[in-house]
């Protein structure tokens, strides 16, 4: 299958690497995967802080640049950005009243998946041939949860990774308090939604925890840097990508 990847801002800006082990790992299942150059922010940022006029020509340029990819499918290592064109793409479009955009947008959602969508619901594959032999807990979005309603789907993919042992995390669907500039305007509650998440990450025992949005991974990680408490954050990407090379690597560099 030709697949676009969608990187989104964060993967641009700060954690390219999620992005990259999206290609290694879709390219490793046999696929191809492209990159459009012209792709730019899809405007959720704006869209979610009320600013919808702002956000139309985002829009249209995400629907120009996606539709002119010729791929049969777009795939995002991010729930909340895929969240945002399935679920606003359209809405923006139709409050702008261009009834044409709407439709195109809606077009372009439909073929448009996070991660573990692509991997279960389209490419129908649960072992991905993934090696990560470490202890860790998975943290669900709430773009991914309940938004797009990804289920169990990145559990199903973490359970079939050689060498992982998967603990659960207490309250896992409660919210980490980012919320984009919901952390910003509302900084006492995301850091008390923040204290609550960190301690049952903690109390878990797990050396990595993991998640499938960056944004939520900066987050928590910020926080438990911040406290030593040793405990790492991997985009789920990034271990459905590992293979024993590459962590026999990674453990070397360790050394």
């Amino acid at each position: 299958m030709r697949i676009a990847l969608f990187a989104t801002c964060l993967a641009d800006a700060l954690f390219p690497q999620a992005a990259i082990a999206t290609v290694q790992l879709l390219e490793r299942l046999g696929h191809q995967v492209v990159f459009p150059p012209r792709q730019t922010c899809c405007g959720q940022m704006h869209i979610n802080t009320g600013y919808l006029a702002e956000a139309t020509a985002l829009v249209r340029h995400h629907v120009e640049v996606f539709e002119d990819a010729d791929c049969e499918a777009a795939v995002a290592p991010s729930g909340s950005c895929v969240g945002s064109v399935r679920h606003q793409h359209a809405m923006v479009a139709r409050r702008a009243g261009d009834e044409a955009l709407a439709k195109r947008a809606e077009a372009v959602a439909s073929r448009t998946y996070e991660l573990s969508e692509l991997l279960i619901d389209v490419l129908d594959v649960r072992d991905v041939g993934a090696y990560y032999p470490h202890r860790v807990t998975y943290h669900p979005t709430c773009h991914s949860l309940r938004m797009l309603r990804v289920g169990d789907k990145p559990l199903e993919l973490l359970r079939h990774v050689r060498g992982i042992t998967l603990v659960e995390l207490s309250m896992a669907d409660s919210c980490c308090g980012f919320g984009g500039t919901f952390a910003i305007k509302n900084a006492d509650t995301s850091t008390a939604m923040l204290a609550d998440k960190m301690t049952n990450v903690i109390t878990s025992g797990a050396e990595v925890c993991t998640a499938g949005d960056s944004s939520c991974l900066m987050h928590i990680g910020g926080g438990l840097l911040r406290i030593r408490s040793g405990v790492r954050t991997v985009h789920m990407a990034e271990i459905l990508a590992a293979t024993e090379e590459t962590e026999h690597v990674a453990a070397e560099g360790a050394r």
